[in-house]
C-alpha cells in the first residue's frame, strides 16, 4: 500500500473534467504522457492536465497501463461511455459512487480521504489538528513531506466537499463546479480559538444521518466492491464489517448504526437474493451469491430518481 498525498495539484475535481477525461481517453489512450499536446487537446495548462489526469485515475474512470496509456476500466465505461448511465454527472448517485471510488482504494489510497473517512475517531474536524495527525502519520511511514504538501492535501479534500467562500461570505468561484460539493457530506458546525494570536479557524463535521440518495442499489453494489476488495476469502460479513471496519459503507457515506440496520433487514430483496442477511441474538452477518459488480452498477441506475 502506497498512500498518495499529491498528484492533484491542489485541484479539487471539477464537473466537466472526468467526462472531458473519458473523451480525450477514447480518442487517444496516450495523450497524458504528452502533456503539451494534453494542453492543446483539453484546453486547459499544464497543472490542470495533471489533475484531470489524476483525478480520472483516483476515481476510478481509467487505470494506468505498463506502457503509459491508459485504460478505461469497466466502471468508466459504464458511466460516461456511449449508453452510458450519466456521462455529464448529472445523477448524485454517480456522485456518490464517485466519492466511494475516491475513498476506498486499497493499493494507493488518496490518504486525506481513506484517514479521514476511515480513521479519524474525533466528532469534530479542525485544520490545526488534522495537520498535526497527517505529520505524526507521514513520519509513521517514513514519508518526508513539507507541511505545504501536507495543508495542500487536506485544503483539497476539505474543498471538495465544503464551498470555499470569499471574506464577504460569497462562493469562491474555483469552487461552483466542485460536484462532490453537492452531498453535503461535511458541514461546519463553528469556529474555535486557533491560537494565542486570537486567531479564529473553522470547526466540520460529517454528516452522520440517514442519507436517501444512498439508494439501496448503491449501498448493495459498494457492499459488494468492499467485500471484493477487503474481504475477498471471507464467506460472510459482520454487521460490524459493513458499520465500522475501514473502508466500509458505514464509515465511507457515514451512515448511522440504526440505518445501517433497516438497509441489511431489507438487503436480500434489494439486492434481487445476491445478499441475504441473518440476525440472531448471537450473529448478525450477511451472506453473499452470486451476482456480479456490473450487474449491481447497473441496478443502481435502474431506478428512476425520486
Amino acid at each position: 500500500m502506497t498512500p498518495r498525498f499529491s498528484g492533484h495539484e491542489t485541484f479539487p475535481c471539477r464537473y466537466s473534467w472526468l467526462p472531458k477525461a473519458y473523451a480525450a481517453l477514447t480518442a487517444n489512450p496516450r495523450i497524458f504522457a504528452d502533456e503539451d499536446g494534453a494542453m492543446i487537446s483539453l484546453g486547459v495548462g499544464k497543472n490542470m492536465v495533471r489533475a484531470i489526469r489524476f483525478w480520472a485515475q483516483a476515481a476510478g474512470l481509467a487505470e494506468l497501463a505498463a506502457d503509459g496509456s491508459y485504460t478505461i476500466t469497466p466502471f468508466g465505461t459504464a458511466v460516461f461511455g456511449e449508453s452510458a448511465f450519466d456521462p455529464f454527472l448529472e445523477d448524485i448517485r454517480t456522485l456518490w459512487l464517485i466519492h466511494w471510488r475516491l475513498t476506498t482504494n486499497v493499493e494507493e489510497p488518496l490518504f486525506a480521504w481513506d484517514y479521514l473517512l476511515s480513521r479519524w475517531q474525533h466528532p469534530e474536524i479542525t485544520r490545526a489538528a488534522v495537520l498535526r495527525v497527517f505529520q505524526q502519520e507521514a513520519e509513521r511511514l517514513e514519508r518526508k513531506l513539507s507541511r505545504v504538501t501536507l495543508e495542500q492535501h487536506f485544503d483539497t479534500f476539505l474543498h471538495s466537499y465544503f464551498p470555499t467562500r470569499s471574506r464577504k461570505g460569497g462562493i469562491q468561484e474555483d469552487n461552483l463546479d466542485c460536484p462532490l460539493v453537492e452531498l453535503e457530506l461535511i458541514q461546519k458546525v463553528g469556529e474555535r480559538r486557533a491560537d494565542d494570536a486570537g486567531r479564529r479557524e473553522p470547526i466540520y463535521a460529517f454528516r452522520r444521518e440517514p442519507k436517501e440518495d444512498v439508494t439501496p442499489e448503491l449501498f448493495v453494489y459498494c457492499v459488494n466492491e468492499f467485500w471484493e476488495k477487503r474481504r475477498s476469502t471471507e464467506q460472510t460479513l459482520t454487521f460490524r464489517d459493513l458499520s465500522v471496519a475501514h473502508g466500509s459503507p458505514g464509515q465511507v457515506f457515514k451512515l448511522p448504526e440504526s440505518d445501517i440496520r433497516e438497509r441489511l433487514e431489507a438487503v436480500e430483496t434489494d439486492s434481487r437474493g445476491a445478499f441475504r442477511y441473518r440476525e440472531s441474538a448471537s450473529v448478525q452477518q450477511v451472506v453473499r451469491g452470486g451476482e456480479s459488480n456490473q450487474d449491481l452498477l447497473s441496478a443502481v441506475y435502474q431506478r428512476a430518481r425520486a
